[in-house]
Order: structure tokens, then C-alpha cells, then sequence
């Protein structure tokens, strides 16, 4: 895959990576004092900063969208409760069928629950995730009038859906600002230095205070797709991401450009 490269430089990775991570370590310095940030740096050059990466971002993944495979709310809502400890390429691979078999809420509340095991048995932990998505059908046929609420507290009232859950529903289905904080993206943003937290609703609050709500569903998108390509969890490809520059961590991985790019995946993801 080909990194775009930022016109403010001369490569998307500084030449032999001496000034990687520059940015963050000079405005510390520029400062002169620690600030509650991760990184030291001031809460202005924090914010200045992350936003700045998200620019790149924007450029790196000009199609981030969610890649779970639906049509309407509800068959978003049961893939997002299928994709926990699954990847997506599977969860799309089951989901043509179910979704034939079961069109309302009505269909999952009446569901057979050995029939509905067997279909997404592949998913892994389908007999919770069968439970769950029989109670869910109940609870939006008693409660909601069959639909999928629009409103996170509602959301998260349903079986097997919770913060993140409720928020890839509401951010991909009723195009309302929501951050999906899962492992890539926990994992992303404190390797940025944005946030030090560890815990998903605090990681969530501290990030949402870090950009104005229209970017948070991209966002999400984006930090995802970029911790699925490059920034990967054991070995990121450190030396062929265009955000060295802005990124503390830079060195984590691989810094030779070469060598990184051999680490740079291309979809289908996890």
C-alpha cells in the first residue's frame, strides 16, 4: 500500500527517522513545564497535535467506513453483536444467511434457538450471542415497537450491547457522533499520547474532548483501519506510517522503511 505523503515534508517519514516523534518532545521543551498529559506537552499542543494526525488520517483513509456488511439498524445492531471475539470477514460470511432467516425483531424474539446457534456457530461464543440475540429481539418488540432506539441510554439497556456497541448502531446507522473505542482503537490512541487511560468510557470522554463531535464516528473509522493496516498490536510498521512524525511511540516497531512496509497489511480485517 502505497503511504500518502504530507506536502508539509519531504517524505511521509522523516529522513532516516531522526525527527520522528519530534513534534511532541519539542513543544515540551518549548514549554518548559509538565502538564497533565500524557506526553508532557501542554493541553493546547495536545489538542493541536491529535487533530493534526487526524488530518493525516483523513488523507491516509478517504473511504473508512464500517465493514460490517448491513442494510438497516437492526442487521447492524446483531452483526456488531456477532463481531465481538470475531473479525468482520466472518461475521459477513454468516450474516447473508441470518438475515434472510430473520428480517424483524419479531423473527429473533420467535427465533428457534438451536436453529439460530447453527448459523452462527462460526462466530464463536454462540450460545451467548444466540441468548442474546433472542432477548434482544424480545426487548425491542416489548419495549420499542419492534425498532431500534436512536438513543445511546436506550441502547445500552438491550442484551449484549453495550458503549461501543451503541455506538457504532447510532454512529453508522442514525448518523449520530459516537466513538467506537475498541482494542485498535485503545490501543492507537495511547500510543499517540491523546489519553494514558485504560478503561473504554474513560478513554471515550477523554478522546470526545479532544475533537468536535461531527469527527468522532470517522474518527473511530479511521484509527481502526489505521491500527489494522500499520499500527498493528506486537510489530506496528513503524517506518512506513505517515503519522511518525506526530507519534511518541514511534519505534515501537520496525523504523526502516523497507523492512516496515513487509509488516503494512491490506483487507480483509479482524
Amino acid at each position: 500500500m502505497d503511504v500518502p505523503r504530507d506536502s508539509s515534508t519531504s517524505s511521509a517519514v522523516p529522513a532516516a527517522t531522526a525527527g520522528a516523534g519530534s513534534a511532541v518532545r519539542s513543544t515540551v521543551e518549548a514549554a518548559g513545564t509538565v502538564s497533565a498529559t500524557p506526553t508532557g506537552e501542554s493541553r493546547l499542543a495536545l489538542v493541536r497535535r491529535a487533530r493534526r494526525m487526524n488530518r493525516e488520517l483523513i488523507q491516509l483513509y478517504p473511504d473508512a467506513h464500517c465493514e460490517l456488511d448491513f442494510t438497516t439498524p437492526l442487521e447492524l445492531l446483531v452483526a456488531t453483536i456477532l463481531s465481538a471475539q470475531c473479525t468482520d470477514k466472518r461475521v459477513n460470511a454468516v450474516t447473508p444467511t441470518l438475515f434472510a432467516r430473520y428480517r424483524e425483531a419479531a423473527d429473533y424474539a420467535a427465533a428457534d434457538r438451536d436453529e439460530l446457534c447453527e448459523i452462527i456457530r462460526s462466530t464463536g461464543f454462540y450460545r451467548s450471542k444466540a441468548d442474546n440475540i433472542i432477548g434482544l429481539g424480545h426487548e425491542l418488540c416489548e419495549r420499542f415497537g419492534g425498532e431500534v432506539p436512536r438513543r445511546l441510554d436506550d441502547l445500552v439497556t438491550l442484551p449484549g450491547v453495550g458503549r461501543k456497541t451503541a455506538n457504532v448502531v447510532l454512529g453508522n446507522a442514525f448518523d449520530v457522533p459516537g466513538l467506537t473505542v475498541d482494542t485498535h482503537f485503545g490501543r492507537l490512541v495511547r500510543r499517540f499520547g491523546w489519553t494514558a487511560e485504560t478503561d473504554p468510557v474513560k478513554v471515550e470522554r477523554e478522546i470526545a474532548d479532544l475533537f468536535p463531535p461531527k469527527d468522532w464516528t470517522l474518527l473511530s473509522h479511521r484509527l481502526i483501519w489505521h491500527g489494522r493496516r500499520i499500527c498493528h498490536s506486537r510489530k506496528p510498521a513503524c517506518g512506513a506510517c505517515a503519522l511518525a512524525h506526530w507519534c511518541p511511540a514511534f519505534g515501537e516497531g520496525p523504523t526502516e522503511e523497507e523492512q516496515a512496509r513487509k509488516l503494512v497489511r491490506n483487507g480483509p480485517f479482524s
